[in-house]
């Protein structure tokens, strides 16, 4: 899939000059000559899209001529902030990317009880994985991440919650709210669902027991798409 744009930390200036692995990118890959139009963001000033045109193919350098800048920010209507209970980060890296197409604006990681305490969470990584997301889907923000010690931290932090658990209270498509909590594999424990009866708690319309990340996604896009 070509890039809607791609990062750039000169992008703004007058003139780039791209090389090593990008250069490979764009000229053997996606085979750009004089000429073409290509546009940048810079990590520093994420809502500017630069478009920039190709002056020079030299064998190891890109010369690319800035034409235009412009305020151009790329994000979902709704807002939705998942706190999603830890699971293991394979799983969580096979859907951030989808998770960041789709609007989400931020993950809350919670460690609960029934989540394996040998997961590490590598937010290096994970931002990797969203900037390469963002430059093809054009996203022109950061999907946020942080963490939380236990549920009760965070919904205390976070009152309005809804919570993804087996219920009567079907999510209907329109649904409108900002966040959500979703459990790890097996669910949550039972004092975990005591502390929780207070909240508004809501499942999909499936007799289907889905996966963690797969609730996550179809929560998320329920909401959002």
């Amino acid at each position: 899939m070509d890039l809607t744009y791609t990062f750039n930390d000169d992008a703004g200036k007058e003139s780039l000059h791209v090389k090593g692995e990008l250069y490979k990118y764009l000229v053997k890959v996606r085979r750009h000559c004089e000429g073409d139009e290509l546009s940048f963001r810079s990590r520093t000033d994420m809502k500017n899209l630069h478009t920039y045109r190709v002056v020079h193919v030299e064998p190891k350098v890109l010369e690319l001529s800035l034409i235009s800048s412009e305020i151009k920010e790329i994000k979902s209507k709704n807002f939705l902030h998942v706190a999603w209970c830890i699971i293991d980060s394979n799983s969580i890296e096979k859907v951030l990317p989808s998770l960041c197409e789709i609007g989400v604006e931020k993950i809350s990681f919670i460690s609960c009880s029934r989540s394996q305490k040998n997961f590490k969470l590598d937010f290096k990584r994970f931002e990797r994985i969203i900037e390469a997301s963002m430059q093809q889907s054009g996203r022109s923000s950061y999907l946020e991440f942080d963490t939380y010690k236990n549920i009760k931290d965070f919904i205390d932090e976070f009152p309005k919650t809804k919570v993804f658990d087996f219920c009567d209270n079907t999510l209907n498509g329109g649904a409108e709210f900002e966040t959500v909590l979703i459990g790890c594999e097996g669910g949550f424990s039972q004092d975990e669902k005591e502390f929780l009866s207070k909240q508004e708690n809501f499942r999909l319309s499936t007799s289907m027991v889905l996966r963690s990340e797969s609730a996550v996604m179809a929560v998320a896009s329920k909401i959002l798409l």
